[in-house]
């Protein structure tokens, strides 16, 4: 089986380069060391049943692509194997000959903007929403559907905790029946002794709707219910969604969040403003330059030293120029995947004709 120990002593690697924020120019003296490459397979494996795409370590800060793979992604647009298409120079550790046959230019098009603006937005949407879950904290005690009944009174309405409290009276012993041709609306019907056995507003504390009562025709309602049940679902998928991601979330990334008090995963946010500029770059330039030119200010971002606000506003700015230069760019709609996939066999027929 092959391993990172038996791709070197076998001499299979390709590409070898550090990757990540040292590639990009972002790095601080906590940064990791990331390591991207190519490999290609031993003949046996290749041409028999053991094609394996891509082999890491176990934390996968150490990833080699089998060079069809890595081309496939290519033709893709994907964004992460493009940048190693296009590492620095003095991040490159190890480059094959045959590796100069892939050129960025024959891979770049207008195909971009899905992967890489596509992937930023979907990161600015997802940093919306933690802004919205840190602002806005749902507390572990769960409402019932109670909590979203009101009675109506007067001109208003005040919630039903509040007229049962005040009219000494237990949601036990109420009764429901529907009104036609509304939604929501309610007769509400109380029996203080018991007798008519009404089912009471709700049944349990889990109940996800009220309950409707069998009432005596010459009975006289005490009020009129509305039941915001549309409300209601809202809060049942907030809550879910925002204690799910308390059980999911990077405690010492949200703290670092919580310290710098910006309501947003800045490092995260950092790395999409860096993929919209390498979007907007792209379009703008035909090419690919992933060392950052504005390191300070993507440092500050991630530090947290800008507000939630400006940072969505580069980002939407970023998205508008996106949009621009993608209308007036001359790239292609697609790579020319018969001209990529010539190329990969060119490689292939080099690395196994000796074999």
């Amino acid at each position: 089986m092959l391993n990172l120990e038996s791709l070197k002593s076998r001499n299979l690697i390709l590409f070898e380069a550090i990757s990540g924020s040292r590639s990009f120019g972002l790095a601080t003296e906590n940064s990791d060391t990331d390591i991207r490459g190519v490999c290609y397979l031993p003949k046996e494996d290749f041409f028999g049943l053991n094609y394996i795409p891509q082999i890491s370590n176990e934390t996968n800060d150490i990833m080699y692509y089998e060079i069809g793979r890595l081309v496939e992604l290519l033709q893709k647009n994907n964004p992460n194997i493009l940048e190693i298409l296009a590492s620095p120079e003095d991040c490159i550790q190890q480059k094959n000959p045959l590796m100069d046959l892939l050129k960025p230019k024959d891979f770049l098009s207008k195909l971009c903007k899905d992967t890489f603006a596509g992937y930023a937005i979907s990161q600015i949407k997802k940093a919306k929403g933690l802004n919205k879950k840190i602002l806005n904290p749902i507390d572990k005690e769960r409402k019932s559907i109670l909590d979203f009944c009101y009675v109506l009174q007067n001109q208003g309405s005040i919630p039903l905790k509040k007229w049962l409290f005040e009219n000494g009276k237990v949601q036990e012993k109420c009764g429901l029946v529907s009104i036609d041709n509304t939604k929501g609306m309610f007769a509400l019907f109380y029996n203080e002794s018991g007798d008519l056995h009404y089912k009471g507003i709700i049944q349990n504390e889990e109940a996800n709707q009220v309950s409707v009562s069998s009432v005596p025709k010459d009975e006289k309602s005490v009020a009129y219910l509305f039941c915001n049940l549309d409300a209601y679902s809202t809060y049942c998928k907030d809550y879910r969604e925002y204690w799910k991601w308390v059980s999911e979330r990077n405690e010492d990334r949200y703290n670092v969040n919580q310290h710098h008090g910006q309501n947003y995963d800045s490092k995260n946010m950092m790395h999409t403003i860096r993929l919209l500029q390498s979007c907007e770059q792209i379009f703008k330039t035909n090419s690919l330059n992933i060392r950052v030119e504005n390191r300070d200010e993507l440092l500050d971002i991630k530090a947290g030293n800008r507000s939630y606000e400006d940072v969505m506003m580069k980002a939407e700015n970023l998205i508008k120029s996106i949009d621009y230069y993608h209308s007036i760019s001359k790239l292609p709609d697609l790579p020319d995947l018969k001209k990529t996939t010539k190329i990969l066999i060119e490689i292939r027929e080099n690395l196994y004709q000796n074999l």
